[in-house]
């Protein structure tokens, strides 16, 4: 990606979470700048999983890291069981960035990148996330079909 005037390679690896990759998780973040923790903002759960992530990360990386927290599935508004404050006071508290974010509806993706890339070692002189880089999506549909339709077989309306 492109940020200001620099070029910015960044490499993801993704474990979705999942316990059959926990094995792995050290190998991934052994030689990791960044680890991108997500929780889904409609299952309360997966926001207290995500301390256990973070201290695995630490555990790991030590403070020689960047983590990133992500509230993510921000256009499930009426499911919402974690408050942007609560997650943004266990960031604080925690010391690791954050930022919400809806992949589905493409909401703050960039932004999200953008402020890792910004936060990596070397790139402190860069300004971190522009309001021109913030995405403001209209959730309503204009095919009520055709969105259901996604839903229904999980597929990604984007």
């Amino acid at each position: 990606m492109y940020l200001e005037d620099r070029t910015v390679r960044l490499q993801l690896w993704d474990t979705a979470g999942q316990e059959r990759f926990r094995s792995l998780i050290p190998s991934y973040i052994r030689d990791s700048s960044v680890a991108v923790i997500v929780y889904d903002v409609a299952s309360r759960q997966s926001f207290l999983n995500t301390t256990k992530w973070i201290d695995e990360v630490r555990t790991e990386r030590g403070s020689d890291v960047i983590v990133v927290l992500v509230g993510n599935k921000t256009d499930l508004v009426d499911k919402r069981q974690v408050s942007i404050e609560e997650a943004e006071a266990k960031a604080r508290e925690l010391s690791v960035m954050f930022i919400e974010t809806s992949a589905k509806a493409g909401f703050n993706i960039k932004a999200l990148f953008r402020k890792i890339a910004a936060a990596l070692p070397g790139m402190e002189t860069l300004s971190s996330t522009k309001q021109e880089d913030m995405v403001d999506v209209n959730l309503k549909s204009s095919n009520a079909n055709s969105s259901l339709a996604q839903q229904q077989s999980g597929g990604c309306s984007c």
